[in-house]
């Protein structure tokens, strides 16, 4: 298993190219798989859809999601994650503009691992997402469950 995937859940093609570049910036060597709605995260989690066929039991390290997702929402894909037994464990990571505290409560009822706000200065989002990236995608100890 490689367990090496980090899974962005973002629509927004300019935060996307933020993401990639902080995480490139934290100097992992994991690959990033990009999906632009909460669809397309299910059915790259669960190998359904045009993912059909994929690897299974190669797992992401982490999934970093936005709450505002075409389709089906952040907290729905969060919801579906933690009710399949096979990828329950898999770290979540909340990447949201939004500072509600009712969508913080809602992420971490529905077993968020983290919740963070993107900063609205370059240089701190940068460096948020860097060490978001860094300490999710290596520094992290996660369960796989057999």
């Amino acid at each position: 298993m490689n367990e090496g995937v980090i899974l962005l859940v973002e629509d927004n093609s300019d935060d996307e190219a933020l993401a990639r570049r902080g995480i490139e910036k934290a100097g992992l060597a994991r690959p990033l798989v990009v999906v632009r709605d909460g669809e397309e995260a299910l059915n790259y989690l669960l190998g359904t859809g045009r993912y059909e066929g994929r690897d299974v039991e190669d797992l992401p390290r982490v999934v970093l999601i936005d709450l505002q997702l075409p389709k089906i929402g952040g907290l729905e894909v969060l919801r579906a994650m933690r009710s399949d037994k096979r990828i329950r464990h898999v770290p979540v990571v909340i990447l949201t503009s939004s500072r509600l505290r009712r969508d913080i409560a809602d992420a971490y009822a529905l077993g968020a691992n983290s919740y963070v706000c993107k900063p609205l200065e370059y240089d701190e989002l940068m460096s948020t997402i860097q060490q978001v990236a860094a300490y999710w995608g290596s520094i992290n100890e996660h369960c796989i469950e057999d």
